[in-house]
């Protein structure tokens, strides 16, 4: 519990607003919130996620991930996500850190570590788990070169690597190693993942998404959905309902226009959609996120 509260104490002392903030570290980012957030659309990318103080929820097609001190989250693809934080107050708020994965490093690594025995992992591209003390303190001493520029340089490496070393030999090794392969069927799921968010907003069919990444549309259906926990195009409508609401909230543009921007051919279906995915019609739904802007957080 100490090497937790001087993680949140660091955290803290690097950021004194609600949101995310980039540091000297390339791939380390911090976030904070001083309360309880709405649901909010996020793509997560290969990272790992450890929250130091508080509780957020994310969920991820049909599973809901809870994360609470000291637990933390990997994401072996580009997901589509909805989170919230659960737990925060101005006295005590939410705090985290987001580390993306440097696939060059964790590829060398991954040759280097043992995997850890047991069966294999399923390839469901993101799981929670409780951090152990030497992960806890790897992620410390990164978060320490904060305060120390001059060593950040030489230092800050080696410190990720010690993070994604703890990874590697933990019990999520084997799901780690699954972003580094190029060969087998999670590999091929992770192309037509890159191949959905390069093209999400034009129709595409199951067949022409099987062929561009070499599977029969049967594979492609049962391993897409085993690592993403959906099928194909209901990733796709995810990532086309998500920039939807950014183009309105951020634009400022309207709910028909927004609509056939990202795909859809009927406002009427993209509102019924959107209205199923985020709870409330778009126009609702954007004028209540302005008014709370701090509920907007993305957790």
């Amino acid at each position: 519990m100490e090497t937790l509260t001087e993680i949140a104490a660091v955290i803290a002392r690097h950021v004194s607003k609600d949101g995310f903030h980039a540091t000297p570290i390339e791939r380390l980012t911090l976030v904070r919130s001083s309360t309880v957030t709405m649901p909010m659309p996020n793509v997560y990318r290969p990272q790992l996620c450890l929250v130091a103080q508080g509780h957020k929820e994310v969920t991820f097609g049909d599973r809901v991930f809870r994360y609470a001190p000291g637990r933390y989250g990997i994401v072996t693809h580009d997901l589509p996500v909805i989170g919230h934080v659960v737990e925060a107050t101005p006295d005590k708020p939410y705090l985290c850190l987001f580390l993306d994965f440097d696939p060059v490093m964790l590829g060398d690594l991954a040759l280097r570590v043992l995997a850890p025995p047991g069966a294999p992992s399923p390839p469901i591209g993101k799981t929670v788990s409780d951090a152990g003390a030497g992960l806890l303190n790897a992620a410390l001493r990164l978060l320490r070169l904060l305060d120390d520029p001059a060593g950040l340089p030489v230092l800050g490496p080696l410190a990720e690597q010690e993070i994604l070393y703890h990874l590697l030999a933990g019990p999520d090794g084997a799901r780690m190693r699954h972003i580094t392969s190029s060969q087998g069927r999670v590999a091929q799921v992770g192309r037509a993942i890159a191949w959905i968010r390069q093209n999400f907003r034009e129709r595409f069919s199951i067949e022409r998404l099987a062929a561009e990444v070499g599977m029969s549309p049967s594979s492609l259906h049962e391993h897409f959905r085993a690592v993403t926990a959906l099928t194909p195009l209901q990733f796709q409508k995810q990532l086309r309902l998500q920039d939807a609401r950014s183009l309105m909230l951020l634009q400022d543009i309207d709910v028909t226009t927004a609509a056939f921007r990202v795909g859809y051919e009927s406002p009427s279906q993209f509102t019924r959609e959107y209205r199923r995915h985020f709870g409330e019609p778009p126009a609702r739904d954007i004028a209540r996120l302005r008014a709370s802007p701090g509920l907007a957080v993305v957790a």
